[in-house]
């Protein structure tokens, strides 16, 4: 369908559906060009609704870098909301981009965010709006390049029938490569499977298609590489030069509230505090910082160019970044004249966090988080989390005496070696915490959930019957003046352990629950286990095969050949350290951990603590 046909049948629909501000594509900032033969059309879609793929920073970045160049055309479309959905099936509208308006199926690439497991479905459902086939092995020359990529891309068996091509990494290392070498074979006319075998030569490019895996019930028993020129391992790309990456500096404003409604300034990126529990803290290693000054440069034009009044500073452990004292102090002298508040994510437990908080807080002073994860020091111990009840209660005295009178506290339930005494500790802290002068305590669980290329990739999710019970343990016990609690549903936790570790036998499962009309599964009120359960049994598979499954340590992986640069060596003398409540110290305070991420990647140096560091 033409690009004029679909606007003329959006007139009539979009005053009759919520939010109709979600589809206009006219933001402050938006890049609008035409399409033509010589251009490189991409689609970036994020498989979720406008307010949450609006506050992704991963597409901002992504739509200003392509946008630059004069061959591209890059445009947005996220998930469609049930009523719009409705609308334009029953017009037969394709799902058309934010910008342009144009058939998704008509762009030449369609790169889809791969956030959280629980978005998956909606990839299928978008690529059904867009009228393209769903099925890798279904699509042709004239169907567009189905490409993701994202965290989840550690782990992309779940959806290796659904997509063409997965970038493993960071996408602004090798994304104008992939369109450059896309452009060349598309101008020369290169069939389907000789564009993808082209492709597959750039380091970090895994084709799902040329892969075979043999499973056994739970287990995999081989991979086999079907095409020679494709290697049998597809190694992280990582950005060496994170202060000479390309930033965004005009980034979209929405019209209407979105989750995250800020600018947000990643000033640092990997984390090596070596959090067992934390996929992130792994997979985004090594370490990399932007300078000060630049930092306060893309600052300035940040605020100049966007007009927020509000501008977080982003990382996986902000409080870590090692000129922050300095640079929050300028920030906050610049700007706080203008009403520009500064914020920073959750803060580490001791008292310097809290002389940042005073800072940041000189324009806005809202409420402070902080992430114990467990409830006693044995538990903390074994997640390799260094906080001790102690800094903790310091920390929050200070804050109390600064003027703060609520504090959220974020706990982990089902951890390895998890008992009853870690929960009572839970209960415990909170209240020796809401004991601080007037202070009020929300404190929020959510259900731990092994994730892959981490060292707890091994264990069983905690049984679902366990976790409700512990759920139950703390609404009766935590009780008391200023004292809240708030949890994740146990379910969705469930269908994530599945996914996260999964392999490629749950593709089948996918396509039966979407079937089923699974979509949105993220939205608790959408989310129902009873249609996954079915999916799950009309696939010949079990759930709880996959959800409660301990790996042997000696057994191949479903993700095994993704390499993130973190040995799986390390990761299991991670896991025993773990058994044993042995903390594993910072490699930025101390001596190297020999995770083998410099050696993988084939780093030398790299921004640590504002120094060159090599692991050598």
């Amino acid at each position: 369908m033409e690009r004029q046909e679909i606007e003329k049948r959006l007139e009539k629909i979009l005053p009759k559906v919520s939010k109709p501000t979600r589809y206009l594509g006219n933001e402050l900032n938006a890049v609008h060009k035409e399409f033509s033969q010589d251009k490189v059309s991409v689609a970036l879609a994020f498989p979720d609704r406008y307010e949450v793929g609006m506050s992704h920073l991963g597409i901002k970045i992504l739509y200003h870098l392509l946008n630059r160049r004069d061959d591209i055309v890059a445009e947005r479309v996220y998930a469609p909301w049930f009523d719009l959905e409705d609308k334009i099936r029953e017009m037969k509208i394709p799902l058309f981009s934010l910008e342009s308006k144009e058939a998704i199926n008509r762009f030449d690439i369609v790169g889809f965010t791969l956030q959280y497991e629980l978005s998956y479905t909606n990839i299928l459902n978008m690529l059904d709006l867009a009228q393209i086939p769903l099925k890798s092995k279904d699509r042709t020359k004239e169907d567009p390049l189905v490409i993701a990529g994202g965290p989840c891309a550690v782990n992309p068996e779940p959806l290796a029938d659904f997509i063409d091509l997965i970038v493993v990494g960071e996408a602004e290392e090798l994304i104008e490569e992939l369109i450059d070498r896309y452009k060349e074979g598309k101008n020369r006319e290169a069939t389907r499977d000789q564009l993808l075998r082209e492709l597959a030569q750039i380091p970090g490019i895994y084709i799902p298609e040329f892969y075979k895996i043999d499973y056994g019930k739970t287990e995999v028993l081989g991979l086999k590489v079907e095409n020679d020129e494709v290697p049998e391992e597809i190694l992280k790309q990582v950005i060496t030069d994170f202060d000479e990456v390309y930033y965004p500096t005009e980034f979209l404003v929405p019209f209407m509230d979105i989750v995250h409604d800020r600018i947000n300034l990643e000033v640092a990126r990997g984390c090596s505090r070596g959090c067992r529990f934390c996929q992130a803290g792994m997979i985004y290693r090594p370490v990399r910082e932007k300078s000060q000054e630049r930092l306060e440069e893309l600052s300035s034009d940040l605020i100049n160019n966007t007009g927020y009044e509000e501008l977080s500073l982003t990382s996986l452990s902000t409080s870590d970044y090692s000129q922050v004292k300095e640079l929050i102090s300028n920030l906050v002298d610049d700007y706080s004249k203008l009403g520009v508040s500064i914020s920073l994510p959750s803060l580490r437990t001791d008292s310097f966090s809290i002389e940042l908080a005073e800072k940041v807080q000189k324009v806005r002073k809202t409420g402070l988080t902080f992430a114990p994860e467990a409830g006693t020091q044995r538990l903390r111990d074994v997640i390799n989390k260094g906080v001790t009840e102690e800094d903790l209660l310091k920390t929050i005295q200070a804050a109390y005496d600064s003027g703060w009178q609520r504090v959220k506290l974020y706990f982990m339930l089902g951890l390895p070696t998890e008992t009853e005494e870690d929960l009572a500790g839970i209960v415990s802290l909170a209240k020796k915490v809401a004991k601080i002068g007037k202070i009020k305590v929300n404190v929020s669980v959510s259900t731990f959930v092994p994730k892959p290329h981490t060292p707890f990739q091994w264990v069983s999710f905690n049984r679902l019957t366990e976790i409700k019970d512990k759920i139950n343990y703390l609404q009766k016990n935590l009780r008391g003046k200023g004292l809240s609690l708030s949890w994740n549903e146990p379910n969705l936790s469930l269908l994530e352990a599945a996914f996260a570790r999964g392999d490629r036998r749950l593709n089948e499962v996918l396509f039966k629950a979407w079937e089923l009309g699974c979509k949105f599964d993220s939205w608790s009120e959408h989310f129902d286990i009873e249609l996954w359960q079915k999916a799950f049994n009309e696939s010949g598979l079990s759930l709880d095969d996959y959800t409660y499954r301990n790996f042997d340590l000696g057994a191949r992986l479903p993700w095994d050949h993704i390499n993130i640069g973190v040995t799986k060596d390390y990761l299991k003398e991670e896991y025993q350290k773990a058994l044993d409540a042995e903390l594993t110290s910072d490699c930025r305070s101390d001596k190297c951990t020999t995770c083998g991420i410099l050696q993988n990647l084939a780093i030398d140096e790299c921004l640590i603590g504002g120094e060159k560091y090599s692991e050598n």
